[in-house]
C-alpha cells in the first residue's frame, strides 16, 4: 500500500495587505529623506519583526504625542489615531505622515457623517485595540450622537441605545466576518431601522485570507498561522482554523513552535495574518519542511491585485 504523501500546503493569499506594505512605505521612506530618528505613534503594524526592523533603522515607537521632542516628525500608525490625538499633533506643529490604512479612514469618515446626521452609532470591535480606540476618537460630536461598543453576540442582546430608530453600524476591519454576520443579524433583529454599511467594512484582505483559512482547514490536520500576538486578524484566522475542526497555533517564528504538536501528521498547512513577512513564512516552511521531510505546495491563487498610494511628498 502506498504511504500518504506528506504535504505542506501554503494557503493564497496570505501576508501582507496593501494597508501594510503601505505602512511600512511610509516609514522607510520618511527615514530615508528624513534620516533618523522618525517618531511612530504605536506599532505602525502589529508584527514584533517588522517593528525591530523599523527600530534598527531609526524609528521610535510611542504611545503619547507628548513623548515626541519637538521639531520631530512623527508617523500615526495603520490602525489609525484619534481626532484629539491629530489635533494634538497639529498644535505642536509637528510634521507628520498619515500611515492609517485607507480602508480604516472609511470607517472614520462614516462615523463623522452618522454623527453629523444626529445618529446613535453601534461599533462592532474589541476593546482595547488602536483602531478602535482611533475610531471611537473620531466621534467628536456628542451632543447629538452616542456611539456604543458591541464586542459579541451577548453585548448585541443586551445594548441599549438612545435612538433605536435612528442607529447605525460601523465595524472594526479585521474582524471574523461569521462573526461580525452574526452581531449584525441580532441587531438587526433588535433595531430594524438600523443602518448597515453599504460595502462590508471588514477589508478585502480580512474576507480573503479567512475565505482561504476555511477551505485549507477541511484538508489539514495542523495549522500553523504565522502572526504576532497582538495581530486581531491573526487571531481571527487561528480561531476560524479551529472552529472547522483543524487544530492551529499562532506562532512568530519556527522556534516559537512545540514540534511534538506535528508528529504523525501528513497534512500541515501554513497561512500569515496580514501584518507577517512572506520571508518569515517563508523561513518557518523551509523549517517544518527539515523536521518532518515533506513537501510544500502552494494551495489556492492570490490574485490580490489592491494597491494604496503613498502620501504626495513621499512618492
Amino acid at each position: 500500500m502506498k504511504a500518504t504523501e506528506r504535504l505542506i500546503k501554503l494557503a493564497n493569499p496570505r501576508g501582507f495587505c496593501a494597508g501594510v506594505d503601505r505602512a511600512i512605505d511610509i516609514v522607510n521612506r520618511a527615514l530615508e529623506i528624513h534620516g533618523a530618528p522618525v517618531y511612530v505613534k504605536h506599532e505602525v503594524v502589529h508584527n514584533k519583526f517588522v517593528v525591530e526592523d523599523l527600530k534598527r533603522r531609526g524609528a521610535i515607537f510611542i504611545e503619547e504625542i507628548d513623548e515626541i521632542p519637538d521639531g520631530s516628525l512623527v508617523i500615526f500608525s495603520a490602525h489609525g489615531v484619534s481626532n484629539k490625538v491629530e489635533v494634538e499633533t497639529k498644535e505642536r506643529n509637528l510634521d507628520f505622515y498619515d500611515a492609517t490604512c485607507p480602508l480604516v479612514t472609511k470607517v472614520h469618515m462614516e462615523v463623522v457623517r452618522h454623527a453629523r446626521a444626529n445618529r446613535d452609532i453601534i461599533l462592532i470591535g474589541h476593546e482595547g485595540h488602536p483602531e478602535v480606540e482611533g475610531t471611537m476618537g473620531r466621534h467628536i460630536d456628542k451632543e447629538n450622537s452616542n456611539i456604543y461598543l458591541v464586542q459579541d453576540d451577548k453585548e448585541a442582546l443586551e445594548i441599549e441605545v438612545s435612538k433605536p430608530k435612528n442607529l447605525a453600524i460601523v465595524t472594526q476591519t479585521t474582524l471574523s466576518v461569521d462573526d461580525t454576520k452574526s452581531i449584525i443579524s441580532l441587531l438587526k433583529q433588535r433595531f430594524p431601522d438600523i443602518k448597515i454599511p453599504k460595502k462590508n467594512d471588514i477589508c478585502y484582505a480580512t474576507q480573503n485570507r479567512q475565505d482561504a483559512v476555511k477551505q485549507l482547514a477541511l484538508e489539514s490536520d495542523f495549522m500553523i498561522v504565522v502572526g504576532s500576538e497582538n495581530s486581531s486578524n491573526s487571531n481571527r484566522l487561528k480561531e476560524l482554523a479551529e472552529k472547522c475542526g483543524c487544530k492551529s497555533v499562532l506562532i512568530d517564528s519556527f522556534s516559537d513552535l512545540n514540534l511534538n504538536q506535528m508528529e504523525g501528521l501528513n497534512k500541515i498547512s501554513i497561512t500569515a495574518g496580514a501584518s507577517a513577512p512572506e520571508e518569515r513564512v517563508q523561513e518557518i516552511a523551509a523549517a517544518v519542511k527539515n523536521h518532518t521531510n515533506a513537501k510544500i505546495v502552494e494551495h489556492g491563487v492570490d490574485e490580490e491585485n489592491i494597491y494604496f498610494k503613498l502620501p504626495p511628498k513621499l512618492r
